[in-house]
């Protein structure tokens, strides 16, 4: 197996370093062993562009499309909107496919590892390459669980543009809002796509307005449905005044006719949507001032008059300003709507010239994905994602370059460029990407391999996972010597445990599963130590006086000062030594272990006998801070989950009575539709298992979605009983 691979993005200028971004977004450790074409058992494919067979056709036209023909994209979502069925369908009408595959049916293309076809959810983003209309396309399937919003962040730090899927009964979601986010964060352009409107209770106004409200974007109506829930059709394109209907015969969705709308067929239909490209003619002219001063200078009488490409122009410079998002709407389990949301990906999403990054691409072995399947190719052109092998030591988040030179001279290109202002984007964004942001895990528990002989091989595969998944953090407990996992979720935590055994062929144990809580301090505290020791015939002797107190500012590490009185020639020799000692204590607490945060450690005195080690040094300083926590007050920290459930009125009250008893506090209650959306927040000690609980509660019918809020206080009754039970005591 491959273990050292990664997915890149390449960039249309070319500059004297190298710089490709480490994404690590494929799901390609258990498939790289089969670098050629390679065709899974249950599903039909169609040849992959440009081949024929196992020979490549043009490896011109495969590997060199122009940059403007280009598109690299990413489906994103909350969970269940729907966002691997309409990639599976956009492969489909590509051609990438001859077979519809199906999420429960688990012969989709992109979620082909054995955990997300037996639960029907994507856990690893998958990239596939394909052809439409001329243009190429990049595509990367994302997960929408919470657990796996890390897999969302490092994909997006290479895409060119994003679809954003929302359920349209549903609108906008809890995880919906996370990756929204994330998207503003490395300012993707993205336009949305309205699924589900053949489901009972769709609307797509709400769902538009929802949009507007909760994302605090200024949604472009494209499309109007015709019908909704058990009535839809079609769609209506109001760019074009064109309405596009799906044959009710057709099995696949292929077969579907457009025509003009006509005053004489459909008048309702054809007033509506002249109604609709008037408001978006000037909401387009608000945003863009060239379109603007085309409309009141040629137009400005008569909107009918506007030619369709001047519109579809203007909206493209539109999307890429971030200015406003298209937005679309259609069903792709019943196979409506995904043509036209490719042509819109191709009409309003950048090509990579349109965007700011810039790579020189020069590394030994390519591939280019399709899913689980790679061809290996001699080299790539500027705009496009691919795959390489054999990086043993670089991590999520690395940016490479061909040379230390090479980077010192782009860091001193940024600071120059940093200094211009009044500049969109400094050199500094374009030539190195940021590292990705890793949320700090919420649950831990131990694993163990089947015998102490199996623990190197234990230790490799982890190793290998948490390259691949820097949100699973791996950590040595000092007093039990176990090895513990620490990670995002109940559902994260038995994935990584399932894939050992699949992919590595260990049998683990996992011990009970246990909340990351953190502690800190109520006051303010002093404590002295001396370490005096005579190794040999040297003396090693310390002294050190120091103040634990707490800060309001929320800090994972501690805050460190040192006093004026503290020699600057022993902290320029001892500093680095002093912070270990302090680093060292904090990442456990005198009550559970659990790391501290929330402290300022100031130094007040610091004496040093000469030739006194540095270890002597951090040891003494661990002591004394050791020495200081145990006078303090000291208060448990749990982690606060942001809770939303979106359940029918019929089962309100079972659920928020159950909220009741795990400590919850309901912020609000909206209303959605036929459904109630209940807000709050929850202890995450409180909410293990809730899934079951929810399902029984409601007969199934109710969902609910969880992200870490902050972590709070416990109350002194909910600490001692967290406390008796650690030590033993109920």
């Amino acid at each position: 197996m491959l273990s050292g691979s990664r997915i890149f993005a390449v960039n249309h200028k070319k500059i004297s370093s190298l710089n490709i971004n480490n994404v690590c977004c494929s799901k390609i450790r258990a498939s790289l062993k089969r670098l050629k074409p390679h065709v899974p058992l249950g599903r039909n494919y169609s040849s992959l562009p440009g081949l024929i067979g196992n020979d490549i056709k043009s490896l011109r036209s495969v590997l060199s499309p122009p940059a403007a023909k280009i598109r690299n994209i990413g489906i994103m979502a909350h969970i269940d909107a729907g966002k691997t069925t309409t990639t599976e369908r956009i492969l489909y009408y590509s051609g990438y496919t001859r077979s519809l595959g199906d999420v429960d049916d688990g012969d989709t293309v992109t979620d082909f590892m054995a955990q997300e076809r037996e639960r029907g959810i994507t856990i690893q983003s998958a990239a596939v390459t394909f052809d439409w209309k001329g243009y190429r396309l990049n595509l990367i399937d994302t997960p929408g669980h919470v657990d796996f919003t890390v897999e969302v962040e490092r994909c997006l730090r290479v895409l060119d543009g994003a679809v954003a899927v929302f359920d349209a009964s549903a609108g906008v979601e809890a995880q919906t809002l996370t990756v929204w986010r994330q998207a503003d964060k490395h300012k993707i352009p993205r336009i949305c796509f309205l699924n589900k409107m053949d489901k009972t209770g769709a609307s797509f106004n709400y769902a538009v307005e929802s949009i507007r409200e909760k994302l605090n974007a200024k949604p472009l109506v494209l499309q109007l449905p015709i019908g909704e829930a058990k009535t839809f059709k079609g769609v209506v394109d109001v760019v074009s005044k064109e309405k596009l209907l799906w044959n009710a015969n057709s099995d696949d969705g292929k077969d579907f006719e457009r025509k003009p709308l006509l005053e004489m067929s459909d008048p309702e239909l054809l007033k509506k949507t002249t109604e609709a490209r008037n408001a978006l003619i000037e909401q387009v002219a608000d945003l863009d001032d060239e379109f603007a001063d085309l409309v009141l200078g040629e137009f400005s009488e008569n909107f009918d008059l506007l030619p369709a490409e001047k519109l579809q122009t203007a909206i493209h410079r539109v999307t890429l300003a971030q200015t406003a998002v298209p937005v679309l709407c259609g069903s792709a389990l019943r196979n409506k709507g995904v043509q036209p949301l490719l042509d819109a990906i191709t009409m309003y999403l950048p090509s990579p010239e349109e965007r700011n990054y810039e790579f020189l691409e020069r590394i030994s072995r390519l591939l280019l994905p399709f899913a689980d399947q790679h061809i290996e190719i001699p080299s790539l052109t500027a705009g496009n994602i691919a795959l390489t092998v054999g990086l043993k030591h670089t991590a999520t988040g690395d940016t490479i370059v061909s040379s230390k030179s090479s980077a010192l001279a782009a860091a001193r290109r940024a600071e120059r460029e940093g200094e211009k202002k009044h500049r969109r984007n400094s050199e500094a964004e374009r030539l190195l990407l940021a590292g990705v942001e890793i949320p700090e895990p919420v649950f831990f528990c131990t694993i163990e391999p089947p015998s102490m002989a199996k623990q190197p091989d234990l230790d490799h595969a982890l190793k290998c996972l948490h390259r691949e998944d820097p949100s699973l953090k791996v950590r040595l407990d000092p007093d039990t010597g176990q090895t513990v996992l620490c990670g995002m979720g109940e559902l994260h935590i038995e994935i990584i445990h399932d894939r050992i055994k699949r992919e590595y062929g260990l049998e683990t144990y996992l011990g009970p599963l246990q909340v990351a809580y953190r502690e800190t301090i109520l006051n303010s505290v002093r404590a002295t130590d001396t370490l005096d020791r005579t190794l040999g015939d040297k003396r090693h002797l310390v002294t050190v006086e120091l103040e634990a107190k707490p800060i309001e500012t929320a800090s994972v590490r501690p805050v460190i000062e040192y006093a004026d009185s503290v020699s600057e020639d022993l902290l320029k020799a001892s500093q680095e030594a002093i912070e270990n000692g302090i680093h060292s204590v904090c990442l456990q607490g005198p009550l559970l272990g659990s790391p501290i945060q929330d402290v300022a450690i100031t130094l007040h005195s610091l004496m040093i006998h000469p030739g006194t080690s540095t270890t002597m040094i951090s040891a003494c300083v661990s002591r004394c801070l050791q020495k200081a926590l145990k006078k303090a007050d000291k208060q448990v920290l749990e982690p606060l989950m942001g809770l939303e459930v979106t359940v029918t009125k019929d089962y309100l009250s079972p659920v928020l009575a159950d909220l009741a008893q795990r400590r919850g506090n309901i912020q609000e209650i909206q209303t959605r539709q036929n459904n109630k959306v209940v807000i709050g927040f929850v202890p995450l000690a409180e909410i293990m298992g809730y899934s079951t609980v929810l399902r029984t509660l409601t007969s199934g019918s109710a969902t609910f979605a969880l992200e870490l809020a902050n972590y709070q206080a416990m109350n002194p009754q909910d600490q001692s009983t967290l406390l008796s039970q650690r030590r033993g005591f109920t």
